[in-house]
């Protein structure tokens, strides 16, 4: 069975990004074909990158870094809840991200994003990012805007169809999964 990460990708006080990732986690648990677990990034105090080598090295000499690694690498894929943040990710998610590399490598990852916007444009540079990181993101994702789907920007009012589409994006994410986990196994 696949072990899926629900990374929460911002640490903001107060954030609405926690009751985004608690429904997620929710729908999650409802399923039988994979094993969740929601990856709060603010819990792992990562400073701003401190490596002095290149992720790519893989010769990690800080303990948060070998933490986040072992974590990161103990998942099969990978579903990112992120808001938007001037166009792009917020840069702890951005940071969390730059901290590694093969432990992201020939893993699937699907997105829910929200904000003004919706966050889509959040999710387009994620897609820049984790193709470098050789991370396959799947097709569908969950955009949520902050003006129709939430009251007062902060209560998430989740309909049928966020449901659905996240399922959809579960069921990708776990296809995918499966796949590359083949391709992990091969060496």
């Amino acid at each position: 069975m696949l072990k899926i990460a629900i990374i929460l990708g911002s640490t903001r006080p107060n954030r609405v990004g926690a009751v985004v990732a608690n429904w997620v986690r929710t729908i999650a648990d409802q399923r039988t074909d994979a094993e969740f677990e929601l990856v709060d990034i603010a819990e792992q105090n990562l400073p701003l990158l401190d490596a002095p080598l290149p992720p790519l090295a893989g010769q990690y000499a800080n303990q948060h870094t070998k933490d986040w690694a072992a974590k990161v690498a103990s998942f099969d894929a990978y579903v990112i809840v992120t808001p938007e943040y001037n166009h792009s990710v917020p840069g702890a998610l951005k940071n969390a991200l730059d901290y590694l590399h093969v432990e992201w490598n020939n893993k699937a990852a699907g997105f829910v994003s929200y904000g003004a916007a919706s966050g889509i444009r959040a999710v387009e540079a994620l897609r820049l990012i984790l193709a470098e990181l050789q991370v396959a993101t799947v097709r569908a994702q969950v955009t949520l805007d902050s003006y129709r789907d939430f009251e007062n920007f902060y209560d998430f009012k989740p309909t049928e169809q966020h449901v659905a589409g996240l399922n959809t994006v579960f069921d990708q994410v776990i296809s995918w999964g499966t796949a590359l986990k083949g391709v992990r196994e091969q060496g």
